[in-house]
């Protein structure tokens, strides 16, 4: 008998809609900015600068609520990375996703009300959340008030480093949304950890 898990508190689902909406705001307007010309935008100049801009402060304020979270409460437990044993248990995660779950494979780090996540999830989240976006967020803050950007870094421009940083950095999140979104369909039914993060209950 399978046994039903609360593992996303009201909070936590708030937080992970909203940044999600975020996000891809921040992608849209951040690929119209980048690639936009003269003669042709996806939306008015202006109007991308503007709302990137509040979009990248609200998903800072909403990034701080989910440190908070993590912080106060018990959910701040899954992303603890045990030491001993983990590069294996990586490996093994590594070759279900590979090998195993094509051949219908029980998965080996199953959901447990102490495990949320499998070892390749929470390098991944990890990753994500405590260091990918604090280097979006932080590049992406210098670019708005550049004058906190040292002019010159070996007689490169201190501007252009920080937007090559902010714009592969922003990349790399990206791929990790579209694989995040990937994997959220292969689970008991394509749509039940999309019904997790709406109800709370895995």
């Amino acid at each position: 008998m399978e046994q039903k898990l609360y593992l996303y508190p009201v909070w936590l689902r708030i937080w992970h809609w909203a940044n999600a909406v975020l996000f891809l705001l921040l992608l849209f307007t951040g690929l119209s900015l980048q690639y936009s010309s003269v003669e042709f935008s996806f939306i008015d100049f202006d109007l991308a600068v503007t709302m990137h801009n509040v979009s990248g402060i609200v998903i800072t304020i909403a990034y701080f609520m989910f440190l908070f979270g993590n912080r106060f409460s018990s959910n701040g437990r899954f992303y603890k990375a045990k030491r001993k044993g983990y590069i294996l248990d990586l490996m093994v995660q590594i070759k279900y996703y590979i090998y195993g779950i094509f051949v219908h494979q029980k998965t080996p780090f199953p959901v447990t009300e102490n495990r949320k996540f499998n070892p390749l999830q929470k390098l991944s989240y990890v990753a994500s959340m405590y260091f990918l976006l604090p280097i979006l967020i932080l590049s992406g803050f210098a670019l708005i008030f550049p004058e906190m950007i040292i002019k010159n870094v070996f007689g490169v421009s201190g501007i252009h480093i920080t937007g090559l940083v902010h714009i592969t950095t922003g990349f790399a999140l990206s791929v990790f949304l579209f694989i995040h979104v990937y994997f959220c369909t292969i689970g008991k039914t394509p749509l039940s950890n999309f019904k997790s993060m709406i109800n709370g209950w895995h």
